[in-house]
């Protein structure tokens, strides 16, 4: 357990942004709410990820408890990476076996009881790792048969779940070090890590109830990513195979 009492002492959010100034107040909002809901400090990390559109101007504007820092990696992995690190910097490593360590993207926006959740060894059993899945609540640039594609694929039968999204995980600080951190990968950082935790034999919670409001940015940095997998379901949509129908 994490502590005596099962929760963690303190909590550490890292997102990772690359031009990001229109989203990442929403984002923000988002998470302060969710820090307001828990009885312990929560820390978050913003990494501006070669930006040039202002987006440090935000600084200051939601508290002493989030930070800014810049880098210039151009590489989702090595900005969440990042973060981390300053974290770790920041509060020291007396306490990881008691911190939680979150992450979430610029352009998505947690609920109000993200890490109550994350947090609650009544939902996830004391696990070292949960993972929880995103919802596009408007659709602005892809179509309603996309939707309905994208939706039919992504729905799961069961207790559990089977996506990874880096917008909606969370860890155990001691067992994210002990496995090594995110890697600097310019796509699949978030799988990637969470194949290193089975690996190690720690215990992954799926949620299907942890949901994050994500975008459906026509964009993305990921080169396989979210909005990647949207653009090739699109490319299915408008050339359906002989016989089907979207």
């Amino acid at each position: 357990m994490i502590s005596s009492a099962g929760q963690p002492n303190q909590t550490v959010v890292v997102v990772p942004a690359h031009n990001e100034l229109t989203d990442l107040p929403r984002c923000l909002r988002g998470l302060t709410t969710a820090a307001l809901c828990l009885p312990s400090p929560v820390a978050t990390v913003v990494v501006l990820d070669s930006s040039d559109d202002g987006s440090e101007r935000l600084a200051g504007e939601f508290g002493p408890d989030v930070h800014f820092i810049a880098v210039d990696a151009g590489n989702v992995g090595a900005a969440r990476a990042a973060g981390f690190e300053y974290a770790r910097r920041l509060l020291g490593d007396d306490e990881l076996d008691m911190t939680w360590y979150a992450t979430t993207d610029a352009d998505s926006v947690v609920d109000a009881d993200w890490l109550v959740r994350m947090h609650d060894p009544e939902v996830h059993g004391g696990a070292d790792m949960v993972l929880g899945v995103v919802r596009v609540p408007v659709w602005r640039h892809f179509s309603p048969a996309v939707a309905r594609r994208y939706l039919r694929a992504y729905r799961s039968n069961g207790p559990g779940h089977r996506h990874v999204h880096g917008a909606n995980m969370g860890f155990r600080a001691d067992a994210y070090w002990h496995v090594g951190g995110f890697r600097a990968l310019p796509t699949g950082e978030d799988v990637e890590l969470v194949r290193r935790f089975e690996a190690a034999g720690l215990r992954i919670h799926r949620d299907p109830a942890l949901s994050v409001a994500t975008s459906d940015r026509h964009e993305g940095r990921a080169p396989s990513g979210f909005a990647a997998h949207l653009k090739n379901l699109s490319r299915s949509v408008r050339t359906p195979r002989a016989g089907t129908a979207s």
